[in-house]
This record gives C-alpha cells, sequence and structure tokens, in this order.
C-alpha cells in the first residue's frame, strides 16, 4: 500500500455543543480543523466527517439538529460523511472499507470528546494497523466532575505521545507543526 493521510473530524455535531455541554476552545479547534481540511483538501487527500447516529435511541437521531455537523464547519459536498454507532468510530461503521477503497494507511485525528470517541477510534485504529497522527490542539472535550477538559486534553495528549503500541505508529502534533510538516 502506498502511504496516503486521511483527515478524520469525529463527533463535531450541534448536539455534543450546547449551552449545557459547553466544550473547551471550541472556537480555536474549529479554526484549526477548517486550517487542515482545506488543507487535505488541496493535496486532494480525503477528508472524512464522522457523526454520531444514536437512531432509535431519541438522542443524535440521524438527520436531527443534534445530529448535524457544527455550522461553523467548512463541509463540502465531496468530503465523505461516516455514520458511527458506538464510541469507536470502526464499530459497524462503513470507515475500515472506505480507507481500503482509498488506500489510505495515516489517519489524522480531530474531534470530540477526547476521552471518549477520539480516544476510543486511536485504540481502535490502531489495533488495525494505522499510522495516527493526532492533532494536539485539534480535539476538544467537556469538563468532568473530577477534572476540567484541559486537563482532560493534556493527559490523553501524554498517553498517546508516550504510548508503545504493539500495532500501528502513534505521534502528537501541534496544528502548528502539521501545517509546517
Amino acid at each position: 500500500m502506498t502511504h496516503r493521510q486521511a483527515l478524520l473530524v469525529i463527533d463535531m455535531q450541534k448536539g455534543s455543543f450546547t449551552i449545557e455541554t459547553p466544550r473547551y476552545d471550541t472556537e480555536g479547534v474549529v479554526y484549526r480543523i477548517n486550517k487542515l481540511t482545506s488543507r487535505f483538501r488541496n493535496q486532494q487527500l480525503p477528508v472524512i466527517y464522522i457523526q454520531h447516529d444514536g437512531t432509535g435511541s431519541g438522542e443524535f437521531e440521524k438527520n436531527s439538529t443534534e445530529w448535524e455537523n457544527l455550522d461553523e464547519l467548512t463541509v463540502l459536498s465531496n468530503d465523505i460523511r461516516i455514520d458511527k454507532y458506538a464510541n469507536d468510530v470502526f464499530y459497524k461503521s462503513r470507515l475500515q472499507s472506505t480507507l481500503e477503497e482509498l488506500n489510505v494507511d495515516e489517519l489524522v485525528i480531530t474531534g470530540c470528546a477526547t476521552d471518549f470517541c477520539v480516544e476510543s477510534t486511536i485504540q481502535s485504529a490502531l489495533t488495525k494497523e494505522f499510522k495516527i497522527v493526532v492533532v494536539k490542539d485539534g480535539h476538544t472535550t467537556a469538563d468532568r466532575p473530577h477534572l476540567k477538559a484541559w486537563e482532560i486534553i493534556t493527559h490523553y495528549n501524554w498517553v498517546w505521545q508516550n504510548m508503545l503500541p504493539t500495532q500501528g505508529s502513534i505521534k502528537v502534533k501541534s496544528f502548528e507543526e502539521i501545517i509546517k510538516d
């Protein structure tokens, strides 16, 4: 397989960014995601928007307002959209087959929520032998009862940076580092 990247934008949906569920540095994360999607498109690399589909659960029902991506994101008609049904994007979705069709072996990962969907997707991608680049300042989450969002983000960036995966590989790079590459 030739080396080819894809950008994953995980769960940047209206239902996760409400007054009741504020996310850390939303404006900054959206800005960086939009800059990265533009760069990937200019290099003719896939941009994949992942949206949680909670059909039947009463939350994140497909095509509902809360299911939609944030208005501030620049989503183009030729971007790929994939529904997910659990924290792990690979679980019962068409992500794996889509990546195989596109000959992608490296995932640049952004999105929401660091400690749930971003984390479980990274772990799953590693077991599938993908190379991973986590955008250090391109993922977000909310405060939890015992930790502030910025602490969670800092913690997971540290975990990923210091991980010794048995499959695949993982790097954590800031938006600025990625733009300079």
